[in-house]
């Protein structure tokens, strides 16, 4: 008798939705906003605003990146938002340092700032917004954190205003979120005060500029930018001051980011090479090298983040390197070369279109280095 077969069971296993990772923190304690530096103006325009109890119902902080916009926002929400806001001996409204509203926005904890980034993707409750890369704030993660927690009665009563939200890097909503943004701020309920924080104001909708109140923030000058070295813990490794510092133009976020991202040796690596291009030399190594290092960095960002875009990653490091490039040959403008090192300057900005235009890398670093020696000879 034959032996009697059986078919297996094929189970197939359905795909399983991934829950959203667990939350992170967004944002360290706000400061205070006499402790903002550098930015007077800014600072005098806030108060002002505070003190007429009438704030507009929306704001664009605009300026060079890592000035103080996005922790200026965090000390404006601070007083805002905080019912024991009264003037102290000077006039100056500030809250108690003490209140239940200050600690709970030390521990990043007040439920009524709600504080917008594009990384709040990984925790979105749609899968396909977790997985996709980080190049802008999706219009899932705007409906969920701001346009749907907008209507809903604020947790806390008493301040100047009932809740804020605050976008960081707001020129990363596209027009479609834009649009859906104007439609709060063209109805906003009471209390509701939306701050957008941006390096470039130029990419937001004209209608969301004209119903803003615009506040405009400047690089930091010398004595500011010296006084946060010596109050940041930064730490700036010997010899390295002087170039990032220059490199920096004012900018804290800029020196952090100089640092974490490894730029000393990208200094130390073509510094040398820049020197012999300035005096005129055709260096063959310089593109090739150029090119190499860029790639690592893209590469990296990649590794460390999956969810990151190696495209716009690779974009912001030519970006750096130009930026580090750019300044050296402002050196040259500062010792008299006006001419070789604006032709110079004028070189980098070609070869940066060519790149914003998809040109192969490697073919414009090669190109950038023949021009650069070519026009300080």
């Amino acid at each position: 008798m034959a032996k009697k077969t059986t078919k297996k069971k094929i189970v197939r296993k359905k795909a399983v939705d991934t829950a959203p990772a667990p939350e992170l923190r967004l944002a360290p304690p706000p400061i205070g906003l006499g402790q903002v530096l550098g930015q007077v103006r800014a600072v005098e325009a806030l108060r002002a605003a505070i003190a007429t109890d009438r704030l507009h119902h929306a704001w664009i902080f605009s300026g060079p990146g890592g000035v103080g916009k996005f922790t200026t926002a965090m000390a404006f929400a601070a007083v805002i938002l905080d019912a024991s806001s009264e003037p102290n001996l000077s006039g100056v409204i500030e809250p108690d340092p003490d209140s239940n509203v200050q600690h709970l926005l030390g521990a990043g904890s007040h439920p009524d700032l709600h504080i917008i980034v594009k990384e709040l993707a990984r925790f979105s409750d749609d899968r396909a917004t977790r997985e996709r890369k980080l190049i802008t704030i999706p219009l899932d993660v705007v409906r969920q954190r701001m346009l749907g927690p907008a209507y809903l009665a604020s947790n806390l009563v008493g301040g100047r205003a009932s809740k804020v939200f605050i976008v960081d890097e707001a020129h990363l909503l596209n027009a479609a979120t834009q649009n859906a943004v104007l439609k709060t701020m063209e109805e906003p309920p009471e209390g509701t005060i939306i701050i957008l924080v941006t390096d470039s104001e130029e990419r937001l909708l004209p209608t969301i500029r004209s119903r803003s109140q615009r506040v405009a923030f400047n690089p930091l000058d010398d004595r500011a930018m010296q006084a946060w070295l010596s109050t940041s813990y930064v730490e700036v490794p010997t010899g390295d001051s002087g170039w990032l510092m220059r490199y920096a133009s004012g900018s804290p976020g800029t020196v952090k980011r100089a640092l974490e991202g490894g730029l000393g040796r990208w200094h130390a690596t073509i510094g040398p090479m820049l020197d012999r291009i300035a005096r005129g030399e055709y260096v063959f190594e310089f593109g090739p090298v150029l090119a190499e290092l860029i790639e690592e960095r893209a590469v990296a960002v990649v590794a460390k983040n999956k969810q990151a875009s190696k495209d716009a990653a690779k974009k912001a490091a030519i970006g750096e390197m130009f930026r580090l490039i750019a300044e050296r040959f402002r050196e040259e403008l500062r010792a008299g070369k006006s001419e070789q090192a604006a032709d110079a300057i004028d070189a980098l900005r070609e070869a940066e279109r060519e790149l914003w235009a998809n040109v192969q890398l490697p073919f414009v670093a090669e190109q950038l280095s023949e021009t650069l020696s070519a026009s300080m000879r």
